[in-house]
């Protein structure tokens, strides 16, 4: 038995989980002190806000009560386009979800006529079950409750970014360590939230439907699989919709106001400057934010269905059922710990301390966290179980599974650090793909593709390590806390991930705002950065989805009662072809709907630099209305198609074609989606930061190269413009297709192995 008792279980997991709410509330507040109103009229309040006149002095004669009214309208402005969106977003998937709830619900009552009957058990005929119809009914709640926890996530996370980026932009004229400090702890909001949200939403879910299925794990956690089904669907819609969005804008500020017109980024006079900024967070936060929820909620429902037929479920061992709460609980207090050391312990006081100070969050969290592991896997676990593994009974010890675990969670410290090598400008392989723009945009585009791809290597070395060791010693329960534990610093790296694009929003602030260069060279600092930690986070997003996906397809073949996938079958070798051939489909759809929606944006914007008298010389005020509503029309309309594709693939495949051909299909998406997605997103940050080497001019070999609109300059921005679709688009959402389809395959697997395969079964 394990030392800690089912009563000090049901205790810690919520109170971790509210420790992280607290938390995140704490950091808001301080954010919230710096003001964004017009109080600071008066002298007195002027120095009580800590506005004293060196900074006046600071802004080379800007009056500051201007700048801090201007930026509280640009804020306003941001984030009633953002929230505007993800409303008509939400409304749109609303449907969506209501339909595909419905559908879970006939599929799978179906399985047994809609009985309300007790089945014998899948694992043990002997026992008898509850019926399918629990089953279908309670799938169905989980998954509502999973696509809302999603949406909360994403909203909660684009609020509290609207809600800094001006604060970020007004701290930063005191100084870089000030504006680092705001973003990180907004950041800090969204990581917290998220994960202790996703941990509570899923613990109350259990114990409520524990009151129906009272000892029944096996159908208590089939249904909870339905949670992870549902915040997987939203994170695929949040992700498409956004990147489509953010992209449209930003390709077309880029192509119209770089290389025709010659202004800077984030220049007030461009018309897709504000949908720009609006896609920054509605894609990179809200999306962001409801992919790593969805991450987190499938490997949680992936390690419980596989523990649930292991003797944990056998013997109805709580606390060991809840071992992969336990580690998100434990992830949640190490990750608190670990923040302070960026917030509390250490001051930032230069811009070079920056992108050290981040990757410390991750190694930090990453070392405390391994002992924090140690400690769970001793107290929350017997000290041998059994694990059931296709057919056989395993014997694992309780140091084995905290070796998976661990594994795990440092091969995603190891993806991310190779994510950095190849896409900081600090190493040479950027600076190569910056050094290629002198002879023009061709050679950059080639370098940058050959970077994407060599950055495959490791990562994918590091991820079959982790399947290897982690599989050897615990099977699929293996994989599963392997998945959860690149995932349980979860809090850090949103904190990290999120910290990115509130800065480029700051960044944009001070421009439109008219605020100094040197404030601007800040705001870029904090950017540049936050690029790196964006790509690693995509990162730790597709390196978990790769386990996370592999863990469900054990336990769809588990569930559907497949015994061997033998690949040289012809049923599941098409399956396996074709399987690999949908992430590049999806890829193209996504990748089109970027260049069909950037195509209007780019016609809107020169038709008003054309028509609007006195625009270019900043005397007429341009139309940010028209551009962002052509950004939303676009990304609603254009984000159907690829979900669909995504969504009804398994259901057809596994309708028509059976459990065999189906399981094909998921191993060949998983094997080139995962490729896919790192060489997309690597190649587009590489280009990116190229891009900002050589305007920040730091070396003297970036001086070379630059400055601002020279020939090598516009070659890195054509760069840059190819690379956002790939990095913010399609990469991103690539890790959602393959783990989609393997939690819907999951969800209904009951249905497939029952009726599943009409087609041969005619012939």
């Amino acid at each position: 038995m394990a030392l800690l008792s089912e009563l000090a279980t049901q205790i810690v997991i919520p109170v971790c989980a509210a420790v992280g709410i607290a938390f995140s509330l704490v950091q808001w507040l301080v954010v919230s002190r710096v003001k964004l109103t017009s109080e600071r009229q008066a002298p007195s309040s002027a120095s009580k806000n800590g506005y004293s006149d060196h900074l006046i002095e600071e802004e080379e004669g800007i009056n500051d009560q201007n700048v801090v009214v201007k930026c509280a309208e640009i804020q306003n402005a941001i984030s009633e386009g953002a929230t505007s969106f993800l409303f008509t977003e939400y409304q749109y998937v609303g449907i969506f979800m209501v339909a595909f709830a419905v559908l879970i619900f006939l599929f799978l009552g179906s399985v047994e006529g809609f009985s309300t009957k007790s089945q014998p058990c899948t694992y043990d005929t002997q026992e008898m079950c509850k019926p399918a119809l629990a089953t279908a009914i309670f799938s169905t709640v989980s998954f509502l409750l999973g696509g809302l926890t999603s949406i909360l996530s994403g909203f909660l996370g684009m609020k509290i970014a609207t809600y800094a980026n001006a604060r970020t932009t007004l701290e930063a004229r005191k100084g870089v360590g000030k504006a680092f400090i705001v973003a990180f702890r907004s950041g800090a909001v969204m990581g917290f939230l998220l994960a202790a949200n996703g941990l509570l939403f899923l613990f109350i879910a259990i114990n409520l439907f524990k009151l129906y299925y009272g000892d029944d794990w096996e159908g208590l956690f089939e249904a909870i699989t339905g949670y992870g089904l549902g915040g997987s669907s939203m994170a695929l819609f949040g992700r498409v919709g956004g990147g489509i969005y953010t992209k449209a804008a930003d390709v077309g500020a880029d192509l119209v106001g770089k290389l025709e017109r010659n202004i800077p980024e984030d220049d007030p006079r461009n018309p897709a400057v504000i949908a720009d900024n609006v896609g920054d967070n509605v894609g990179d936060i809200a999306g962001m934010g409801s992919d790593l929820f969805g991450s987190y909620a499938e490997s949680s429902c992936a390690a419980l269905v596989v523990a649930s037929i292991s003797s944990f479920g056998i013997n109805h061992d709580f606390t060991a059922m809840c071992y992969p709460l336990l580690i998100s609980s434990m992830g949640i207090i190490v990750c608190l710990i670990t923040t302070l050391f960026a917030t509390d312990f250490f001051e930032i006081k230069a811009v070079k301390e920056i992108e050290p100070a981040l990757k410390k969050q991750l190694i930090i969290s990453t070392i405390l966290m391994t002992v924090g592991i140690a400690i769970i896997s001793w107290i929350a676990l017997p000290s041998s179980f059994t694990i059931y593994n296709f057919g056989t009974q395993k014997v694992v010890k309780n140091w084995e599974l905290f070796l998976c675990v661990g594994v795990g969670l440092w091969a995603g410290l190891i993806i991310g650090f190779v994510t950095e090598y190849y896409t900081s400008n600090a190493y040479s392989p950027v600076q190569d793909v910056a050094d290629s723009c002198r002879t023009g945009a061709a050679t950059n585009v080639i370098f940058g593709l050959a970077l994407g791809y060599k950055s495959v290597i490791i990562p994918i070395f590091a991820i079959a390590v982790a399947i290897f060791v982690s599989f050897s010693f615990a099977a699929m329960y293996g994989i599963a806390v392997a998945a959860l534990g690149m995932l349980s610093t979860i809090a850090t790296g949103l904190a990290i991930d999120a910290y990115g694009p509130i800065s480029d929003n700051a960044g944009g602030i001070a421009e439109m705002a008219g605020m100094s260069h040197r404030i601007r060279e800040r705001t870029d600092a904090l950017d540049a950065a936050g690029n790196t930690t964006a790509a690693i986070g995509k990162g730790f997003a597709i390196g978990s989805a790769a386990l996370v996906s592999l863990a469900l397809f054990g336990a769809f073949v588990s569930r559907a009662s497949i015994s061997t996938v033998d690949v040289l079958t012809p049923k599941v070798f098409i399956g396996l072809i074709v399987g690999a051939m949908l992430p590049y489909w999806f890829s193209a759809m996504t990748m089109k709907s970027v260049g069909s929606a950037a195509l209007k944006m780019v016609e809107e914007v020169r038709r008003q630099f054309n028509t609007i008298p006195g625009l270019m010389e900043g005397l007429a005020k341009p139309d940010y209305a028209t551009c962002v509503k052509i950004s939303t029309d676009a990304s609603l309309k254009e984000m159907i198609p690829p979900g669909a594709l995504v969504m009804l693939t398994p259901l057809i495949v596994g309708t028509f074609f059976g459990v065999e051909t189906l399981s094909g299909v998921l191993a060949g998406s998983l094997v080139s989606g995962v490729q896919i997605a790192i060489s997309a997103s690597n190649t587009g940050g590489a280009w990116d930061n190229a891009k900002k080497y050589i305007e920040a001019g730091a070396s003297e070999h970036a001086k070379s190269l630059g400055p601002k609109g020279s020939d090598p300059h516009k070659a890195a921005v054509i760069g840059d413009t190819i690379g956002d679709p790939l990095k913010d688009t399609s990469g991103p959402s690539l890790n959602i297709l393959i783990k989609l389809m393997a939690v819907e395959s999951l969800v209904f697997a009951p249905f497939f192995a029952t009726h599943g395969g009409l087609l041969f079964k005619i012939f």
